[in-house]
């Protein structure tokens, strides 16, 4: 395991230091000095933009109030390189995500102290002790948090605590700290109701919270295996499989990609945009040079039983959006040794498909989900 980064900071003419904590991997400021209610946020802004840490010490409400006029001052993007020619729609969406990148890191800057217990040393905090073993773990010594991040490990708590109806399962799941939570409904249905070729055993590969393995359970697939290289993510999914009373029929396992074996139905829901994660969110978002969609294809023949199907389920939105072709895909599939026996089509229902407000609204709201039905040529 790697060795906790420290930070430090002068106190009343003293150094102190504390363990720098980030589920996100996110590096630590390189100076950090204390702040307290008078800072105003003009200077917080400036000091932020220059990477200067803020470790506040006064009110817990006023360090929220804080980052938020933080936010408000951070502008929308960046300035546009002028060019003889209009910039390509993926053009766009790179200096889309390189501001939201900017922000992250701006907002990043907020800092607050957290103890033993674990509990938020500021006047009026709220007790995290929940939300934070669940994100972060335990709490041996002080250490310094972004308020930023501590704010997403309540949020996920509560979400966490109420859960997210699936109609595909007329169930509630409960999606843990960092772990995609599938609020698309439209990717499951495909999954619910596509035909399936045998019931004997199936493979969900990146299984995320375990829906749809669960979905491949309850149609009546008698042995069920979740694989995904996050511990948390396999957490979520063993979760999901006891609360729904799943759990001699499928199980999680922490294992990059397949499992040993082969299976009459080999699900996979890969991120559906290349690109850089930033946060462990977005590596259920992006995938880097869709090394994990490549990966999936050329390793599904050696994992498919006799008349076996792979269920690749995703987006064209990377298409639409210029980050990928159909072409390519097609040529995967074909460089596998793999036929495509069939698709299934839907339209997306989120809200995102409808806010006119959207940059990107054109492509959201033409994009086609599918569900590929691939077997071994």
């Amino acid at each position: 395991m790697n060795t906790p980064a420290t930070v430090s900071w002068t106190h009343d003419g003293l150094e102190k230091a504390a363990l720098w904590s980030s589920a996100n991997d996110v590096p630590p400021p390189k100076a950090i000095v204390e702040v307290d209610d008078s800072l105003g946020a003009d200077d917080a802004y400036r000091m932020a933009t220059n990477g200067t840490g803020m470790l506040f010490t006064g009110d817990y409400h006023n360090a929220r109030q804080l980052l938020s006029a933080i936010a408000r001052r951070i502008p929308a993007g960046g300035k546009a390189k002028r060019t003889a020619a209009a910039p390509t729609t993926a053009e766009r969406f790179y200096k889309y995500r390189q501001a939201r990148t900017h922000r992250a890191r701006i907002l990043s800057m907020l800092l607050v102290p957290v103890g033993p217990g674990p509990a938020v040393a500021l006047r009026r905090a709220p007790d995290v002790t929940e939300a934070w073993t669940n994100a972060f773990g335990q709490v041996a010594e002080p250490v310094v948090v972004s308020l930023q991040e501590l704010l997403g490990a309540i949020g996920a708590q509560q979400w966490r605590t109420t859960g997210l109806h699936v109609a595909a399962l007329d169930a509630k799941i409960h999606p843990h700290y960092g772990t995609f939570a599938p609020v698309r409904g439209e990717y499951l249905d495909l999954v619910a109701r596509a035909e399936l070729p045998g019931l004997g055993r199936a493979f969900d590969i990146g299984t995320g919270t375990g829906v749809l393995a669960a979905i491949l359970a309850t149609r009546g697939v008698t042995e069920v295996i979740g694989t995904d290289s996050q511990e948390r993510a396999v957490a979520c999914a063993q979760a999901t499989f006891a609360s729904l009373g799943l759990g001699e029929r499928a199980r999680a396992v922490q294992q990059d990609m397949f499992p040993d074996g082969r299976a009459d139905v080999v699900v996979c829901n890969p991120p559906w945009l290349p690109g850089t994660p930033q946060t462990l969110l977005d590596y259920a978002v992006y995938d880097p040079k869709s090394a994990m969609l490549r990966a999936f294809l050329a390793g599904l023949p050696d994992h498919l039983a006799k008349d076996g199907q792979g269920w690749l389920v995703i987006s064209d939105l990377a298409e639409r959006l210029g980050l990928r072709t159909r072409a390519e895909l097609l040529h995967w599939i074909e460089g596998a040794g793999l036929a495509v026996l069939g698709r299934e089509d839907t339209v997306p229902s989120h809200g995102r498909a409808a806010d006119t407000s959207d940059p990107f609204h054109v492509e959201r709201s033409g994009e086609v989900t599918s569900l590929w039905k691939l077997g071994v040529k």
